[in-house]
């Protein structure tokens, strides 16, 4: 893996050399890197009732970039093949990557694709379930910081190979077949949350797709005429099937390795957007042979946001963020006596495992530690990375907020929240938010006001405005 990394690297070197271009006098820097972050076997996948690592399929990846803005702090942009990051686990994560970047831990966006058959990170609720000799397992401390440093130290070495970007590209392919919302309206016109990854009944399958972004976004960064990265974000669950116990990237990931062998000058990178509530649901009957089919349909919109791409001159680079508050949820089983009960349940390691990542996430609400929603603004293009399993909603809103730019919404950064719904779903009793959703009611308007504020919006727009379109 780093063998082929460093033929990357050479092979953008000499692009470079060839274009007459000097790194020095360049006033916009980048270098991308790679490593690999596969658990070994037997380490627990996701959380819960599923199957533990029994082989690979794929392995799995940490991609990203380092854009190298003249006279202002690096910024890092990453994605990896895992379930989720929360807390602890999310800050080491970016502060190490911080470190080896030479920036501030702000100024590093770092997202999960969220494929279920690879690991969850999150550090404190794994001392919890240590602490209460629980027979389960979150993650495996060691292997997490193995991987924390491969990371590191692959960014590190690509620093030294930073090449010249001149131009940003959008690009958008549009995808078929692919992305459905969990919402749909039952034959008696009520609504139900019941569209799951795995295909479900007849009835969900029929249904119309209800509220989605069909469109994939690219964003790339070019010297001259040559491509060094691209940014792919789509916006659905990324699994066909799961729980198997096979460690793999599902059909994203393998539509990314695929647009990677087109032309290995050409960094791919691909992250979810805001797909809490999007799935492959309505066309996915659960068939293992489906996900090749999904991930051709992924690759030909990846394909297409890439040849339809537009560059413009990057003239300036702005970095802001704006701290997000998200109301905790204390009633009933989410009470923190609650969890502290079912913590201590023996008889049931799922239940205990849930109760652990609910404190670990309370734990930070409590001591006052804020959501960074961060923005990268490249003047005709901005990139904002939103937390967890935010619902698709979200990422329509800051689109419409500023319809002048090229909006890109990556989702899945902070998980600690588990869940983040739209009001609208609590009103229609949401099934999704029984227990992988600790928030509560308010988080729309506190989101929304945070996306205007990142984004400087000119105006206001209301959530009404995207569900009732």
């Amino acid at each position: 893996m780093r063998a082929r990394m460093l033929t990357l690297i050479l092979l953008i070197v000499v692009v470079v050399k060839d274009a007459g271009l000097v790194l020095a006098e360049a006033p916009f820097r980048m270098a991308v890197f790679q490593a690999d972050v596969t658990p070994p076997r037997g380490h627990r996948l996701l959380t819960g009732h599923r199957k533990p690592a029994e082989a690979v399929d794929e392995p799995l990846q940490t991609r990203g970039f380092v854009l190298l803005p003249e006279g202002q702090q690096p910024l890092v942009v990453v994605s990896v093949d895992w379930a989720e990051i929360r807390n602890a686990a999310y800050d080491r994560w970016r502060s190490t990557l911080a470190e080896a970047a030479g920036t501030t831990r702000e100024r590093v966006l770092l997202s999960c694709i969220h494929q279920h058959d690879t690991p969850l990170g999150d550090l404190a609720a794994q001392q919890l379930i240590t602490e209460a000799q629980i027979d389960g397992q979150i993650i495996d401390p060691d292997f997490h910081e193995t991987c924390v440093q491969k990371a590191a130290r692959s960014l590190r070495d690509a620093l030294a190979h930073a090449v010249p970007v001149t131009h940003c590209g959008q690009g958008m392919g549009r995808v078929t077949e692919l992305a459905s919302n969990r919402r749909y309206l039952k034959p008696d016109g009520t609504a139900t949350y019941g569209r799951y990854s795995g295909g479900g009944s007849p009835e969900s399958r029929a249904a119309e797709e209800g509220i989605i972004d069909p469109d994939i976004r690219a964003l790339s960064f070019w010297n001259g005429d040559q491509a060094v990265a691209v940014l792919n974000v789509y916006a659905t669950h990324p699994m066909s099937y799961y729980g198997t116990g096979r460690v793999s990237i599902d059909f994203p990931g393998i539509a990314r390795e695929r647009r990677q062998g087109d032309d290995p000058l050409v960094f791919q990178i691909y992250a979810s957007g805001c797909s809490g509530n999007v799935t492959v649901g309505k066309y996915n009957s659960g068939a293992h042979e489906l996900r090749p089919v999904f991930a051709d349909r992924l690759y030909q919109g990846m394909k297409e946001a890439y040849t339809t791409t537009r560059r413009a001159p990057i003239q300036h680079v702005e970095f802001r963020h704006v701290p997000l508050e998200l109301p905790l949820r204390t009633e009933g089983r989410f009470a923190r006596s609650a969890l502290t009960a079912d913590l201590r349940n023996t008889q049931d390691p799922r239940r205990a495992e849930l109760a652990a990542l609910g404190l670990s996430w309370a734990d930070r609400v409590e001591r006052g530690q804020p959501i960074d929603v961060p923005a990268i603004d490249l003047g005709t293009a901005v990139l904002v990375l939103l937390p967890a399993e935010i619902y698709v909603e979200y990422q329509l809103l800051a689109q419409r907020l500023r319809p002048d730019q090229f909006v890109v919404v990556m989702g899945y950064g902070e998980c600690g929240p588990g869940y983040i719904p739209i009001e609208r779903a609590w009103d229609e009793g949401d099934e999704n938010l029984g227990d992988w959703c600790w928030v509560t009611r308010g988080c729309e308007t506190r989101i929304s006001e945070a996306l205007h504020r990142v984004l400087r919006a000119p105006q206001r727009v209301e959530m009404s405005q995207i569900i009732n379109r």
